[in-house]
């Protein structure tokens, strides 16, 4: 994949496109020592927090992946061409605890820039980010009463905030024009 690093300032996604419909790897843990696991989002989000570039996360105590966000500093966010969606789905709807389901795929778990969580050779973005920020759900703070209905095994997620420090991607990806000066 031909990705190229991008400045914040010039990191250009149709956020609600690639979170709901495109969705998104995310992996944590230490690509160096082989402890770690990735597993489909397709909730969270981009922006700025505390003067910051972030991602936001939310990760259920019921997943795999849960265990290596809380024990590791950083995580990755990788998109992916339509090509690999299988791939995807499978990290989506299988569990690391059952055996190496990365291998089940047509996916390369590579070193990152910046982070110790891998990264992946066929992703057309990645996003590494640092861990500045958790907070577990409260349900008695949810003001719209459908949200409920998403947790029918009451295993509400925990939200994380990670700082991007390092964004890659293809030129889909990065702005056409230089953003404007005030």
């Amino acid at each position: 994949m031909n990705r190229r690093p991008i400045a914040m300032d010039d990191f250009l996604v149709r956020s609600h496109h690639l979170w709901d419909s495109q969705w998104l790897l995310l992996a944590a843990g230490d690509f160096s020592k082989g402890d770690y696991n990735a597993m489909a989002v397709g909730w969270g989000s981009f922006g700025t927090m505390w003067s910051r570039p972030f991602a936001q996360v939310v990760v259920r105590p019921t997943r795999h992946t849960f265990g290596f966000m809380n024990r590791h500093a950083s995580f990755t966010l990788s998109a992916f061409p339509e090509e690999h969606r299988n791939d995807v789905k499978i990290l989506g709807t299988s569990s690391g605890r059952d055996g190496d389901k990365i291998a089940r795929t047509n996916l390369t778990p590579v070193p990152s820039s910046r982070v110790a969580a891998p990264s992946f050779a066929e992703a057309e973005l990645v996003v590494e980010c640092v861990k500045m920020y958790w907070q577990d759900m409260d349900p008695a703070r949810f003001l719209v009463p459908e949200i409920e209905e998403k947790y029918p095994e009451r295993d509400y997620h925990r939200i994380y905030y990670g700082e991007i420090v390092a964004v890659f991607g293809t030129e889909r990806f990065r702005s056409p024009e230089p953003p404007a000066k005030e």
